[in-house]
């Protein structure tokens, strides 16, 4: 099977004059037949809309086509047949990606394949997202060094029906939609009914060990003999192909999406379509989204914790602080895998980032896009205050629990509530909570009007912090200065 991989960026073509392209200014037809110019309100605009609606206008005001802004997003990684262009260009093909369901919650690893989605939807494709209600009983090997731990059926039960709410969130199910309706399938419904003997027949009988040895996820684990591939993870790669073919049969799917990672067990599913129906199949990959030091995207500053897209687990204003601190040699990328403004205008956040780098433009634009994509943008819009807030001395509006994922990043302390009932000298707190080194520097914050409370100046070395002062019947907010916070608990 030949492998097509990205070629020559289109931003490569438009310098070099193979196409046409539209510049700022230049009145563009609207979809009312009125002229609309280029501008970054404009483009806001229609981003909102794009990402409200069914509208694809962002195919044709931004690009010609869409194999074009997929490969100028860079998200063409590897391609079965170069003819799955021409059919991508005109429509009406139906697509899918599978989700497993490992946690209760999908995360920012599975943001790309759901933006890709979403994208094709919006270029007139029918999206299929499959739940892996089935597949995610035995676990994929690919890109793990060590064979994954079984959930229960509980488990998984659960988590398929968390992770539902949350594939809804980025396509569109309405009957309006048509023929581009998006379908939301489990892949448990005709997994858990297959009988051992069925799957040996139908579907193992299709391929040779000798295949599926050759394949990465399989080679790379044989290679570790302390490690080793069970016969369960072995056997991933044929669920996978009979996902794609029973799509295929069921619904019509001819193209299955994912990351690189996903290739063996793409083309495994594009042979057993072929072998079972004669049908011509398609795989498109996209690379695996890392960091500029080529470590794996999608986790938090520390490390240790995935980023999550259900705002219990990752709240918006910290989704919105995680892609607010992207870093300036990636952010140019991320904005164009996970949000929907045109070229230009992304192409304008380049050049504001290697210019002025210090105003995070490409970074704000991008943490907005994607808060707004994942929880809507009224979350966005607290997102965005919660974010201002220590910076602008607002923090005493903040709902509770945004509070306390703004006071997350602050030292904080807790007080015992039969002080605050009594009255704390502010001279004496600032001093316990290390704000200050002696209350001798403490009395020189406040006699110099630089000690808050709740954001508000407090004057008078005799001034008391008391109960009158809890925001939310049990916080308050000491600064210093401009920029020295921290939180402090009344418990």
């Amino acid at each position: 099977m030949p492998v097509i991989s990205n070629g020559p960026s289109s931003a490569a073509s438009e310098r070099s004059g193979a196409r046409p392209s539209l510049r700022r200014g230049e009145p563009v037809g609207g979809s009312d037949g009125s002229s609309i110019r280029f501008s970054a309100a404009a483009t806001l605009e229609r981003y909102r809309a794009a990402i409200g609606s069914r509208c694809w206008l962002w195919q044709t005001w931004a690009v010609p086509t869409t194999t074009e802004d997929l490969r100028a997003r860079g998200l063409v990684h590897q391609v079965t047949d170069e003819a799955l262009f021409e059919r991508l260009d005109a429509g009406g093909l139906t697509v899918y990606a599978g989700f497993d369901p490992t946690a209760d919650s999908l995360h920012i690893g599975h943001l790309l394949q759901l933006c890709t989605l979403r994208r094709l939807q919006l270029a007139g494709h029918r999206p299929i997202a499959l739940a892996g209600g089935g597949t995610g009983m035995i676990g994929d090997p690919g890109g793990k060094s060590a064979e994954r731990p079984l959930l229960s059926v509980e488990e998984i039960r659960s988590n398929v029906e968390s992770i539902r709410g949350q594939l809804a969130r980025f396509l569109d199910f309405d009957d309006a939609a048509g023929p581009t309706r998006a379908l939301l399938l489990d892949n448990a419904d005709w997994l858990s009914p297959l009988t051992v003997l069925e799957f040996l027949r139908d579907v193992g009988k299709n391929f040779t060990v000798n295949q599926m040895v050759a394949k990465e996820s399989v080679r790379s684990r044989l290679e570790r003999p302390d490690q080793g591939i069970t016969y369960t993870e072995f056997s991933y790669m044929l669920l996978q192909a009979y996902d794609f073919a029973r799509l295929n049969e069921d619904h019509g799917c001819t193209l299955q999406i994912g990351g690189s990672d996903q290739w063996g067990n793409i083309t495994m599913g594009i042979e057993l379509v072929h072998r079972r129906s004669g049908d011509k199949a398609y795989g498109l990959t996209s690379p695996l989204v890392t960091k500029a030091d080529g470590t794996k995207f999608g986790k938090s500053e520390s490390g240790n914790d995935r980023v999550w897209l259900d705002a219990g687990r990752t709240s918006p204003y910290r989704l919105y602080q995680f892609f607010l601190g992207v870093e300036d040699a990636m952010v140019g990328t991320y904005l164009r895998y996970f949000t929907y403004l045109d070229l230009d205008e992304i192409t304008e956040l380049d050049q504001a980032t290697e210019q002025r780098p210090h105003e995070r433009a490409a970074q704000r634009a991008l943490a907005a896009a994607v808060v707004s994509l994942v929880h809507g943008e009224s979350e966005c819009a607290r997102a965005q205050e919660a974010s201002a807030a220590l910076f602008s001395g607002r923090v005493a509006t903040l709902d509770e629990a945004t509070l306390l994922d703004v006071a997350s990043e602050v030292p904080a302390s807790t007080l015992a509530a039969a002080r605050v009932a009594d009255g704390v000298l502010l001279v004496d707190l600032l001093a316990e909570t290390g704000l200050v080194a002696s209350k001798g520097e403490a009395r020189r914050a406040i006699e110099q009007n630089g000690a808050f409370v709740n954001d508000e100046v407090r004057p008078g070395l005799d001034a008391l912090v008391t109960g009158d002062d809890l925001l939310h019947g049990r916080y308050v907010v000491l600064r210093r200065g401009k920029r020295s916070y921290h939180l402090v608990t009344v418990a």
